[in-house]
C-alpha cells in the first residue's frame, strides 16, 4: 500500500507543481503591487488618463453619431438630446467619468433622463474605442 501511495505521489507531483506554477503566473506572481498615492489611491486612473488624452479635432470628426440627438453643432435637438455647450453635467465630470458615462449611456427610464429618449452606449457606435470616447469628450470640452 505504501508503495502505491509513493507511486501515485510521484505521478501527481509534477502535474500539481505545473498547475500551481501556472496559477501563480496567471495571478502576476512576483510582480510588484501598483504604486499608491499618499491618499492611498492607486495610480492606475491617473496613468490611464495620461495615456488616453483626448484629441478634440478627431473628436469633432467622429461626433456624427452624437449629432443625431445633440445636433451637428452640439446645440441639442429638442426632445432628443441636450445642448452640450457649457453643459454643467459634463463640466462636473472628470474625463474618466465622462468616458464611463458614454460607455454605458442612459436609458429613457433613468430618473435623470429628462428627454425620455435612450442615450445608447457609445452614442450608438459600438466600434468607438476608449480613445475615440476621450477624443469626443475633448471636443465637447472645447464647447464650454
Amino acid at each position: 500500500m505504501i508503495h502505491r501511495s509513493k507511486t501515485l505521489f510521484r505521478t501527481l507531483l509534477p502535474a500539481l507543481l505545473l498547475t500551481l506554477g501556472a496559477a501563480i503566473a496567471a495571478c502576476g506572481g512576483s510582480e510588484p503591487a501598483p504604486a499608491t498615492s499618499p491618499s492611498g489611491d492607486s495610480g492606475a486612473p491617473a496613468e490611464q488618463a495620461a495615456a488616453l488624452e483626448g484629441d478634440p479635432e478627431h473628436g469633432e470628426e467622429i461626433f456624427t453619431p452624437c449629432a443625431g440627438c445633440h445636433g451637428p453643432d452640439a446645440r441639442g435637438v429638442q426632445n432628443l438630446g441636450k445642448d452640450l455647450h457649457s453643459n454643467e453635467f459634463i463640466a462636473a465630470m472628470s474625463d474618466d467619468e465622462a468616458v464611463a458615462f458614454l460607455k454605458t449611456g442612459r436609458p429613457a427610464t433613468h430618473e435623470l433622463n429628462t428627454t425620455g429618449v435612450d442615450m445608447p452606449p457609445k452614442g450608438g457606435n459600438p466600434a468607438f474605442s476608449d480613445q475615440d470616447l476621450y477624443d469626443i469628450i475633448a471636443y465637447v470640452r472645447t464647447l464650454e
